[in-house]
């Protein structure tokens, strides 16, 4: 073996190996072509790395059994160093040059895919040492095509928008309060958030007329309050974090009517946002 090729399998074994202690993902490649991820897998790939950039694969080496640790069977897994082309998000930055672990999928033939040179998009966290990095997830390695840098950074920007929605951790309380007809009524439920921030539910109901719905962010609902967007910040934190059905702890303290009431207007709300549609396979 060369020298240069024997000394980044040294560099992989001491990276890879601290990773494993600390029970940390180890990049796979994705189930499916990464072509169909969906809004909300790129969302979830990008809300949750520290560190998104454009790399060229410029050397891979397969690392050798007493090397690699375990490796799922079919994958093959694998040194790679990249240069970095572009940093989409870092506040750190990151070093001109990065090594990782790939887990390749294995062909027919037991091969694993060629993608040297091929430019990537990677969703990662800085490693422990400088030039280290690692993925957040098996499958957080995507083909850099120009549609998906343009996803990818439409995405980073609405996550770091000054009013980029919060994420939605669960339900708390909900009130329904009858009109004075049959067929009126107005239910209200607030949700629970990961800093804190309101965020709130109404459900309007006048007879002769479709049920509307808005969500608010903020103390007070106002005209302004409308239904989110499919494909948006706000409509992703609603679709892939509600639950599907109004829990028994959010209508406690409702009379056996009310609670019928706001259960049937919270069933309108999630039917009316539809899957959340993640696609990926989680590892």
């Amino acid at each position: 073996m060369k020298l240069g090729a024997a000394c980044l399998i040294s560099a992989a074994y001491s990276a890879v190996f601290s990773a494993f202690g600390q029970n940390l993902p180890v990049v796979a490649s994705p189930e499916r072509p990464v072509a169909g991820l969906s809004y909300a897998d790129i969302v979830d790939l990008a809300d949750g790395a520290p560190l998104v950039a454009n790399v060229r694969i410029r050397n891979i080496i397969p690392l050798k059994p007493d090397q690699a640790g375990t490796v799922r069977s079919g994958r093959k897994r694998l040194f790679i160093e990249a240069e970095v082309t572009g940093l989409i998000r870092g506040e750190s930055g990151i070093a001109p040059t990065v090594t990782y672990l790939y887990d390749a999928p294995l062909d027919a033939r037991g091969r694993t895919p060629k993608f040297k040179k091929a430019q990537m998009i990677v969703f990662a966290r800085p490693g422990t040492r400088p030039g280290e990095i690692q993925l957040i997830a098996p499958d957080a390695q995507i083909p850099a095509t120009a549609e998906e840098l343009s996803r990818v950074k439409a995405v980073l920007a609405a996550l770091v928008a000054p009013n980029a929605p919060p994420r939605i951790l669960g339900l708390g309380d909900a009130f329904h309060v009858a009109g004075t007809i049959a067929g009126e009524g107005e239910t209200q439920i607030f949700l629970r958030t990961e800093n804190g921030d309101p965020v709130s539910l109404s459900i309007l109901r006048r007879p002769g007329q479709p049920p509307r719905w808005a969500v608010a962010l903020g103390e007070i609902v106002d005209e302004a309050a409308r239904a989110p967007e499919p494909g948006t910040l706000l409509w992703y934190r609603l679709a892939c974090a509600l639950p599907p059905a109004l829990p028994p702890a959010s209508v406690r303290a409702l009379a056996p009517a009310d609670a019928d009431a706001a259960r049937a207007d919270y069933a309108l709300v999630v039917d009316a946002l539809g899957p959340c549609g993640r696609t990926r396979t989680k590892e």
